[in-house]
């Protein structure tokens, strides 16, 4: 009699289509978790001993997942400010405007330019405001004056183009600013160290001169405004030939100013200028 009940328990499991080894999965209870805990499920044909060891939470299973979760941080030139300030806007919209407007006035940058038919002339001008140009001509007035109060002014106007010169590539070394068109410099703008464009160098010596000459001249009036006009017209030649921007020029412009200031505080004498001049052309007399 035990008999009968066994063999129709194991008639009805043969029959319970449930029990067979591929509905096995069936079976198994709902996991309600996220996708790391049916990522962590046992899969058919793993053992039982990876299936029932814990994952650690600190180690990542899947690099990639880890890669998708954390966000790409992007450059900061390539973030957008979301809140920047009213300096900020304002600094960027004057800057858009100067190199909008010296690429337009760069009219005699080449050639094939609208103005290129004017560019060597426009080229000439530029090149009587050049440092070379000013302190090969001092040097050579040097020794053709005579007079104490000559060489004196003389003297001071070389040391005067010697800072000009000196200051304006410290500054273009220290911000090194491009020009609006890619120009690359002459072999007169290296032997100056006129390489960058900001601040202006021609425009800077061009002020210094200009207010030299109408302070330690005596000049007539028409001269005087061709003095003026000469010296705006050597800053703005080297904007048209793409040289530099609008604000390198005026910035240019303040620097020469500022050159003749310091230079009158510290004026050398007449003494001091006979020191040098012995000292450069090798005279020892004068110590004597």
């Amino acid at each position: 009699m035990p008999a009968i009940p066994s063999s129709r328990s194991r008639t009805r499991d043969r029959n319970n289509v449930m029990s067979r080894p591929e509905f096995m999965s069936l079976n198994q209870p709902l996991w309600s978790g996220n996708s790391e805990s049916r990522g962590n499920s046992r899969r058919p044909g793993q053992p039982k001993h990876q299936a029932s060891l814990p994952c650690d939470p600190q180690e990542p299973t899947d690099s990639a997942s880890k890669e998708r979760k954390e966000p790409t941080k992007l450059p900061e030139e390539d973030c957008i400010q979301l809140n920047p300030s009213f300096k900020g806007i304002a600094m960027s919209s004057l800057l858009a405007i100067d190199i909008c407007l010296s690429k337009r006035l760069g009219v005699c940058a080449y050639t094939s330019s609208s103005w290129g038919t004017v560019r060597s002339m426009v080229t000439l001008l530029a090149f009587t405001g050049h440092g070379i140009t000013w302190i090969i001509g001092t040097i050579v007035c040097l020794t053709r004056s005579n007079t104490l109060a000559g060489q004196e002014v003389l003297v001071n106007l070389l040391l005067a183009l010697l800072l000009d010169v000196m200051t304006v590539a410290g500054v273009q070394k220290l911000i090194k600013r491009k020009g609006p068109w890619e120009m690359s410099p002459g072999f007169l703008d290296y032997c100056v160290m006129d390489v960058y464009s900001f601040p202006a160098a021609h425009a800077s010596r061009a002020a210094m001169v200009s207010k030299f000459l109408l302070s330690h001249l005596v000049l007539a009036v028409p001269l005087r405004i061709l003095l003026v006009l000469w010296a705006f017209l050597v800053g703005m030649s080297r904007v048209l030939l793409g040289r530099h921007h609008l604000t390198d020029m005026a910035c240019g412009f303040a620097l020469g100013l500022l050159h003749f200031s310091l230079v009158e505080t510290v004026w050398l004498s007449s003494s001091a200028c006979q020191t040098l001049i012995s000292i450069g052309t090798l005279s020892w007399s004068s110590f004597y």
